[in-house]
Protein backbone atom coordinates (compact mmCIF):
# COMPACT_ATOMS: atom_id res chain seq x y z
CA UNK A 1 0.00 0.00 0.00
CA UNK A 2 1.38 3.42 -0.86
CA UNK A 3 -0.54 6.51 -1.84
CA UNK A 4 -1.58 9.08 0.76
CA UNK A 5 -1.74 8.14 4.43
CA UNK A 6 -3.29 10.38 7.09
CA UNK A 7 -2.47 9.72 10.75
CA UNK A 8 -5.06 11.03 13.18
CA UNK A 9 -8.77 10.36 12.67
CA UNK A 10 -10.24 13.50 14.23
CA UNK A 11 -11.87 16.51 12.61
CA UNK A 12 -8.78 17.47 10.63
CA UNK A 13 -8.01 13.96 9.41
CA UNK A 14 -11.58 13.31 8.34
CA UNK A 15 -11.77 16.67 6.55
CA UNK A 16 -8.48 16.05 4.78
CA UNK A 17 -9.36 12.66 3.32
CA UNK A 18 -12.83 13.86 2.27
CA UNK A 19 -11.30 16.86 0.50
CA UNK A 20 -8.77 14.65 -1.27
CA UNK A 21 -11.56 12.63 -2.82
CA UNK A 22 -13.64 15.73 -3.57
CA UNK A 23 -10.67 17.18 -5.46
CA UNK A 24 -10.32 14.04 -7.53
CA UNK A 25 -7.50 12.14 -5.82
CA UNK A 26 -7.85 8.65 -7.25
CA UNK A 27 -4.97 6.78 -5.62
CA UNK A 28 -5.01 4.88 -2.33
CA UNK A 29 -6.03 6.96 0.68
CA UNK A 30 -5.71 5.62 4.23
CA UNK A 31 -6.93 7.21 7.46
CA UNK A 32 -5.44 5.83 10.68
CA UNK A 33 -6.93 6.49 14.12
CA UNK A 34 -5.94 5.34 17.60
CA UNK A 35 -9.54 5.31 18.84
CA UNK A 36 -11.99 2.59 17.84
CA UNK A 37 -14.78 4.94 16.75
CA UNK A 38 -14.95 6.55 13.30
CA UNK A 39 -14.12 10.26 13.23
CA UNK A 40 -16.46 12.22 15.49
CA UNK A 41 -17.15 15.74 16.75
CA UNK A 42 -15.39 16.68 19.97
CA UNK A 43 -17.12 19.94 20.99
CA UNK A 44 -20.44 18.23 21.89
CA UNK A 45 -18.65 15.85 24.25
CA UNK A 46 -18.62 18.45 27.03
CA UNK A 47 -22.05 19.80 26.04
CA UNK A 48 -24.88 17.83 24.42
CA UNK A 49 -23.36 14.36 24.75
CA UNK A 50 -22.53 14.77 28.44
CA UNK A 51 -26.02 16.15 29.03
CA UNK A 52 -27.51 13.07 27.38
CA UNK A 53 -29.08 15.14 24.59
CA UNK A 54 -27.01 13.54 21.82
CA UNK A 55 -26.28 9.86 21.23
CA UNK A 56 -22.98 8.48 19.94
CA UNK A 57 -24.10 8.02 16.35
CA UNK A 58 -24.94 11.73 16.08
CA UNK A 59 -21.37 12.56 17.03
CA UNK A 60 -19.97 10.85 13.95
CA UNK A 61 -18.84 13.30 11.29
CA UNK A 62 -19.97 10.91 8.56
CA UNK A 63 -21.51 7.43 8.53
CA UNK A 64 -18.81 4.77 8.67
CA UNK A 65 -20.03 3.51 5.29
CA UNK A 66 -18.92 6.81 3.71
CA UNK A 67 -15.26 5.87 3.95
CA UNK A 68 -15.70 2.55 2.18
CA UNK A 69 -17.91 4.18 -0.45
CA UNK A 70 -15.16 6.73 -1.13
CA UNK A 71 -12.41 4.12 -1.25
CA UNK A 72 -10.82 5.39 1.96
CA UNK A 73 -9.17 2.64 4.01
CA UNK A 74 -10.21 3.42 7.60
CA UNK A 75 -7.87 1.82 10.15
CA UNK A 76 -9.23 2.31 13.68
CA UNK A 77 -7.92 1.33 17.09
CA UNK A 78 -4.41 1.04 15.69
CA UNK A 79 -1.97 3.71 16.85
CA UNK A 80 1.17 4.36 14.83
CA UNK A 81 4.16 3.24 16.87
CA UNK A 82 7.04 4.17 14.56
CA UNK A 83 7.65 6.46 11.59
CA UNK A 84 10.64 6.44 9.21
CA UNK A 85 10.40 9.53 7.02
CA UNK A 86 13.46 8.61 4.95
CA UNK A 87 12.07 5.21 3.97
CA UNK A 88 8.52 6.61 3.92
CA UNK A 89 7.26 3.77 6.07
CA UNK A 90 5.47 3.45 9.40
CA UNK A 91 4.53 0.74 11.84
CA UNK A 92 0.84 0.37 12.70
CA UNK A 93 -0.15 -2.38 15.10
CA UNK A 94 2.84 -4.45 14.10
CA UNK A 95 2.17 -3.96 10.39
CA UNK A 96 4.48 -1.96 8.13
CA UNK A 97 2.80 0.54 5.83
CA UNK A 98 4.44 2.54 3.06
CA UNK A 99 3.31 5.95 1.85
CA UNK A 100 4.02 8.39 -0.95
CA UNK A 101 2.72 11.36 1.01
CA UNK A 102 1.83 11.55 4.70
CA UNK A 103 -0.33 14.01 6.62
CA UNK A 104 -0.12 14.23 10.40
CA UNK A 105 -3.41 15.32 11.96
CA UNK A 106 -2.65 13.97 15.41
CA UNK A 107 -4.54 16.71 17.24
CA UNK A 108 -3.88 17.42 20.88
CA UNK A 109 -3.78 15.71 24.24
CA UNK A 110 -5.16 17.06 27.53
CA UNK A 111 -2.95 18.28 30.33
CA UNK A 112 -3.24 16.01 33.35
CA UNK A 113 -2.63 16.51 37.03
CA UNK A 114 0.73 15.21 38.29
CA UNK A 115 0.71 11.92 40.17
CA UNK A 116 2.48 13.73 43.01
CA UNK A 117 -0.73 15.60 43.85
CA UNK A 118 -3.10 12.69 43.27
CA UNK A 119 -3.65 12.94 39.55
CA UNK A 120 -3.52 9.14 39.21
CA UNK A 121 -6.42 8.48 41.61
CA UNK A 122 -9.56 6.84 40.29
CA UNK A 123 -12.31 9.38 39.76
CA UNK A 124 -10.04 12.00 38.14
CA UNK A 125 -11.05 12.67 34.53
CA UNK A 126 -10.09 14.74 31.52
CA UNK A 127 -12.53 15.83 28.82
CA UNK A 128 -11.07 14.94 25.44
CA UNK A 129 -12.36 11.64 24.06
CA UNK A 130 -15.61 9.76 23.83
CA UNK A 131 -14.16 7.21 26.24
CA UNK A 132 -13.44 9.99 28.77
CA UNK A 133 -17.08 11.04 28.78
CA UNK A 134 -18.41 7.49 28.89
CA UNK A 135 -16.29 6.79 31.98
CA UNK A 136 -17.42 9.85 33.90
CA UNK A 137 -21.06 10.21 32.85
CA UNK A 138 -22.43 7.62 35.35
CA UNK A 139 -21.12 9.86 38.15
CA UNK A 140 -23.28 12.81 37.08
CA UNK A 141 -25.95 12.22 39.70
CA UNK A 142 -27.94 14.92 41.47
CA UNK A 143 -26.10 16.30 44.54
CA UNK A 144 -22.85 14.55 43.64
CA UNK A 145 -19.85 16.71 44.53
CA UNK A 146 -17.54 17.54 41.65
CA UNK A 147 -14.39 19.60 41.60
CA UNK A 148 -13.51 21.24 38.28
CA UNK A 149 -9.86 22.26 37.97
CA UNK A 150 -9.33 25.03 35.43
CA UNK A 151 -11.40 28.01 34.37
CA UNK A 152 -10.93 27.84 30.61
CA UNK A 153 -13.69 26.94 28.18
CA UNK A 154 -13.51 23.18 28.77
CA UNK A 155 -13.70 23.56 32.54
CA UNK A 156 -16.52 26.10 32.35
CA UNK A 157 -18.54 23.96 29.93
CA UNK A 158 -18.16 20.91 32.16
CA UNK A 159 -19.17 22.98 35.20
CA UNK A 160 -22.25 24.23 33.36
CA UNK A 161 -23.37 20.71 32.47
CA UNK A 162 -22.78 19.47 36.02
CA UNK A 163 -24.72 22.39 37.47
CA UNK A 164 -27.62 21.87 35.06
CA UNK A 165 -27.80 18.23 36.13
CA UNK A 166 -28.02 19.19 39.79
CA UNK A 167 -24.50 18.43 40.95
CA UNK A 168 -22.71 20.50 43.56
CA UNK A 169 -19.89 22.14 41.64
CA UNK A 170 -16.68 23.76 42.87
CA UNK A 171 -14.43 25.29 40.21
CA UNK A 172 -10.91 26.49 40.98
CA UNK A 173 -8.75 28.64 38.74
CA UNK A 174 -5.15 29.34 39.72
CA UNK A 175 -4.99 32.60 37.76
CA UNK A 176 -6.64 35.74 39.09
CA UNK A 177 -9.61 35.31 36.76
CA UNK A 178 -11.30 32.69 34.61
CA UNK A 179 -10.60 32.83 30.85
CA UNK A 180 -7.54 34.91 31.68
CA UNK A 181 -5.48 33.58 28.74
CA UNK A 182 -8.13 33.93 26.08
CA UNK A 183 -10.56 36.73 26.90
CA UNK A 184 -10.83 40.26 28.24
CA UNK A 185 -11.77 40.94 31.86
CA UNK A 186 -15.21 42.01 30.63
CA UNK A 187 -15.86 38.54 29.22
CA UNK A 188 -14.49 36.94 32.39
CA UNK A 189 -16.86 39.08 34.44
CA UNK A 190 -19.83 38.00 32.32
CA UNK A 191 -19.16 34.30 32.72
CA UNK A 192 -18.21 34.55 36.39
CA UNK A 193 -21.60 36.08 37.13
CA UNK A 194 -23.31 33.47 34.94
CA UNK A 195 -21.78 30.52 36.79
CA UNK A 196 -22.24 31.94 40.25
CA UNK A 197 -25.83 32.68 39.33
CA UNK A 198 -26.26 28.96 38.67
CA UNK A 199 -24.81 27.98 42.03
CA UNK A 200 -21.23 27.15 41.06
CA UNK A 201 -18.72 27.77 43.85
CA UNK A 202 -16.22 29.53 41.61
CA UNK A 203 -12.86 30.38 43.17
CA UNK A 204 -10.27 32.44 41.30
CA UNK A 205 -6.69 32.94 42.36
CA UNK A 206 -6.99 29.58 44.07
CA UNK A 207 -5.26 26.54 42.69
CA UNK A 208 -5.32 22.91 43.72
CA UNK A 209 -2.77 21.92 46.37
CA UNK A 210 -3.45 18.18 46.22
CA UNK A 211 -6.14 15.55 45.98
CA UNK A 212 -6.78 13.07 48.75
CA UNK A 213 -8.20 9.60 48.45
CA UNK A 214 -9.14 6.30 50.00
CA UNK A 215 -8.34 2.87 48.56
CA UNK A 216 -7.01 4.51 45.42
CA UNK A 217 -10.08 6.65 44.73
CA UNK A 218 -10.36 10.41 45.10
CA UNK A 219 -12.42 11.57 48.07
CA UNK A 220 -11.31 15.13 48.69
CA UNK A 221 -9.12 18.07 47.78
CA UNK A 222 -6.91 20.56 49.54
CA UNK A 223 -7.11 23.91 47.76
CA UNK A 224 -4.39 26.50 47.46
CA UNK A 225 -5.97 28.67 50.16
CA UNK A 226 -5.95 25.77 52.62
CA UNK A 227 -9.63 24.93 52.22
CA UNK A 228 -10.39 21.20 52.43
CA UNK A 229 -13.43 19.94 50.51
CA UNK A 230 -14.99 16.53 49.95
CA UNK A 231 -15.48 15.42 46.35
CA UNK A 232 -16.97 12.45 44.56
CA UNK A 233 -14.97 13.02 41.38
CA UNK A 234 -12.74 15.57 39.65
CA UNK A 235 -12.73 17.01 36.13
CA UNK A 236 -9.42 18.42 34.91
CA UNK A 237 -9.82 21.25 32.41
CA UNK A 238 -6.35 22.75 32.44
CA UNK A 239 -5.88 22.96 28.69
CA UNK A 240 -4.44 20.85 25.93
CA UNK A 241 -1.11 20.57 24.17
CA UNK A 242 -0.29 19.52 20.60
CA UNK A 243 0.32 15.82 20.12
CA UNK A 244 3.77 15.92 18.57
CA UNK A 245 5.05 12.61 19.96
CA UNK A 246 5.17 10.74 16.66
CA UNK A 247 6.62 13.70 14.77
CA UNK A 248 9.32 14.35 17.36
CA UNK A 249 10.34 10.67 17.46
CA UNK A 250 10.70 10.79 13.67
CA UNK A 251 12.95 13.87 13.82
CA UNK A 252 10.41 16.33 12.40
CA UNK A 253 10.89 19.90 13.63
CA UNK A 254 8.42 20.79 16.39
CA UNK A 255 8.05 24.09 18.26
CA UNK A 256 4.81 24.26 20.24
CA UNK A 257 3.39 22.02 17.55
CA UNK A 258 4.54 20.37 14.35
CA UNK A 259 6.15 23.22 12.47
CA UNK A 260 4.83 23.72 8.93
CA UNK A 261 5.20 26.35 6.21
CA UNK A 262 2.37 28.34 4.61
CA UNK A 263 1.39 25.31 2.54
CA UNK A 264 1.36 22.87 5.47
CA UNK A 265 4.65 21.12 4.70
CA UNK A 266 6.79 19.90 7.61
CA UNK A 267 10.58 19.65 7.69
CA UNK A 268 10.39 16.06 6.36
CA UNK A 269 9.95 15.52 2.60
CA UNK A 270 6.46 14.35 1.69
CA UNK A 271 5.10 14.95 5.22
CA UNK A 272 2.39 17.52 5.94
CA UNK A 273 0.49 18.52 9.09
CA UNK A 274 -2.80 20.25 9.92
CA UNK A 275 -5.15 20.97 12.80
CA UNK A 276 -4.46 21.31 16.53
CA UNK A 277 -1.02 19.72 16.18
CA UNK A 278 0.32 22.16 13.57
CA UNK A 279 1.97 25.55 14.10
CA UNK A 280 2.12 27.73 11.01
CA UNK A 281 3.32 31.20 9.92
CA UNK A 282 0.74 33.99 10.11
CA UNK A 283 1.32 37.75 10.20
CA UNK A 284 5.02 37.52 11.07
CA UNK A 285 4.52 35.02 13.87
CA UNK A 286 3.99 31.31 14.35
CA UNK A 287 0.39 30.49 15.22
CA UNK A 288 -1.36 27.36 16.43
CA UNK A 289 -5.14 27.33 16.56
CA UNK A 290 -7.26 24.95 18.62
CA UNK A 291 -10.62 25.12 16.86
CA UNK A 292 -12.98 23.19 14.63
CA UNK A 293 -12.74 25.94 12.02
CA UNK A 294 -8.97 25.65 11.77
CA UNK A 295 -9.03 21.85 11.77
CA UNK A 296 -11.38 21.83 8.78
CA UNK A 297 -10.00 24.77 6.81
CA UNK A 298 -6.31 23.97 7.26
CA UNK A 299 -6.85 20.29 6.53
CA UNK A 300 -8.70 21.12 3.31
CA UNK A 301 -5.94 23.55 2.31
CA UNK A 302 -3.31 20.87 2.93
CA UNK A 303 -5.30 18.34 0.91
CA UNK A 304 -5.31 20.73 -2.03
CA UNK A 305 -1.58 21.38 -1.65
CA UNK A 306 -0.82 17.66 -1.50
CA UNK A 307 -2.41 17.53 -4.95
CA UNK A 308 -0.34 20.46 -6.24
CA UNK A 309 -2.41 23.60 -5.52
CA UNK A 310 0.56 25.42 -3.96
CA UNK A 311 -1.70 27.91 -2.12
CA UNK A 312 -0.87 29.47 1.26
CA UNK A 313 -3.33 28.83 4.07
CA UNK A 314 -5.13 31.96 5.28
CA UNK A 315 -7.05 31.32 8.52
CA UNK A 316 -10.33 33.06 9.34
CA UNK A 317 -10.57 32.23 13.04
CA UNK A 318 -13.87 31.68 14.79
CA UNK A 319 -14.81 29.76 17.93
CA UNK A 320 -17.82 29.07 20.12
CA UNK A 321 -18.80 27.84 23.58
CA UNK A 322 -22.17 26.82 25.02
CA UNK A 323 -22.75 27.37 28.76
CA UNK A 324 -26.24 27.09 30.25
CA UNK A 325 -28.51 29.10 27.93
CA UNK A 326 -25.67 31.29 26.66
CA UNK A 327 -23.97 30.79 23.31
CA UNK A 328 -20.64 32.55 23.11
CA UNK A 329 -19.44 33.14 19.55
CA UNK A 330 -15.98 34.54 18.87
CA UNK A 331 -14.61 35.92 15.63
CA UNK A 332 -11.00 36.92 15.06
CA UNK A 333 -8.02 36.79 17.40
CA UNK A 334 -7.67 39.32 20.22
CA UNK A 335 -3.87 39.10 20.54
CA UNK A 336 -2.42 42.56 21.16
CA UNK A 337 -5.67 44.33 22.01
CA UNK A 338 -5.50 47.52 24.07
CA UNK A 339 -9.18 48.45 24.27
CA UNK A 340 -12.47 46.64 24.69
CA UNK A 341 -15.73 48.21 23.55
CA UNK A 342 -18.85 46.88 25.26
CA UNK A 343 -22.09 46.82 23.30
CA UNK A 344 -25.45 46.11 24.95
CA UNK A 345 -28.51 46.16 22.73
CA UNK A 346 -31.78 44.22 22.57
CA UNK A 347 -30.77 41.99 25.47
CA UNK A 348 -27.55 40.91 23.76
CA UNK A 349 -24.00 41.67 24.91
CA UNK A 350 -20.83 41.77 22.84
CA UNK A 351 -17.23 42.78 23.52
CA UNK A 352 -15.19 44.24 20.66
CA UNK A 353 -11.38 44.13 20.81
CA UNK A 354 -9.31 46.93 19.32
CA UNK A 355 -5.59 47.55 18.89
CA UNK A 356 -5.50 51.27 18.36
CA UNK A 357 -8.09 51.92 15.67
CA UNK A 358 -8.00 48.34 14.31
CA UNK A 359 -10.77 45.88 15.11
CA UNK A 360 -9.25 42.50 16.01
CA UNK A 361 -12.01 40.29 17.44
CA UNK A 362 -15.45 40.14 18.98
CA UNK A 363 -16.95 38.04 21.80
CA UNK A 364 -20.72 37.81 21.30
CA UNK A 365 -22.94 36.42 24.07
CA UNK A 366 -26.35 35.42 22.71
CA UNK A 367 -25.70 38.05 20.05
CA UNK A 368 -25.67 36.24 16.72
CA UNK A 369 -26.07 39.44 14.72
CA UNK A 370 -23.10 41.07 16.47
CA UNK A 371 -21.01 37.98 15.77
CA UNK A 372 -21.90 37.78 12.08
CA UNK A 373 -21.31 41.50 11.51
CA UNK A 374 -18.07 41.39 13.46
CA UNK A 375 -16.83 38.37 11.54
CA UNK A 376 -17.51 40.03 8.20
CA UNK A 377 -15.88 43.28 9.27
CA UNK A 378 -12.75 41.52 10.52
CA UNK A 379 -12.41 39.36 7.41
CA UNK A 380 -12.81 42.46 5.23
CA UNK A 381 -10.20 44.35 7.25
CA UNK A 382 -12.69 47.06 8.22
CA UNK A 383 -12.74 48.81 11.60
CA UNK A 384 -15.76 50.95 12.48
CA UNK A 385 -15.45 53.73 15.01
CA UNK A 386 -15.55 52.25 18.52
CA UNK A 387 -18.10 54.84 19.54
CA UNK A 388 -20.51 53.57 16.88
CA UNK A 389 -20.31 50.03 18.24
CA UNK A 390 -20.88 51.19 21.81
CA UNK A 391 -24.03 53.06 20.81
CA UNK A 392 -27.02 50.66 21.04
CA UNK A 393 -28.85 52.79 18.48
CA UNK A 394 -26.27 51.99 15.79
CA UNK A 395 -27.56 49.74 13.00
CA UNK A 396 -24.83 47.10 12.92
CA UNK A 397 -25.69 45.89 9.43
CA UNK A 398 -25.28 49.45 8.24
CA UNK A 399 -21.60 49.19 9.19
CA UNK A 400 -21.16 46.62 6.43
CA UNK A 401 -22.24 49.00 3.68
CA UNK A 402 -19.43 50.54 1.63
Amino acid sequence: MSGIVVVGAGQAGASLVAKLRALGADGPVTLIGAETQPPYQRPPLSKGYLLGEMDEARLYLRPESYYADQGIDLMLGRPVTALDTEARRMTVGGEEIAYDQLALTTGSVPNRLPQSIGGDLDGVFTVRTLADIDRMSPLFERNARVLVVGGGYIGLEAAAVASKLGLRVTLVEMADRILGRVAAPETSDYFRALHRGHGVDLREGCGLERLTGHDGRVTGAVLGDGTVIEVDFVIVGTGIRPDTRLAEAAGIVCENGIKVDEMGRTSAPGVWAAGDCAVFPWRDEMLRLESVQNAIDQAEAVAANMLGADAAYQPKPWFWSDQYDVKLQIAGLNTGYDRVVVRKADGAVSHWYYAGDTLLAVDAMNAARDYMVGKRLIEAGRSPAPEALADPATDLKGLLRP
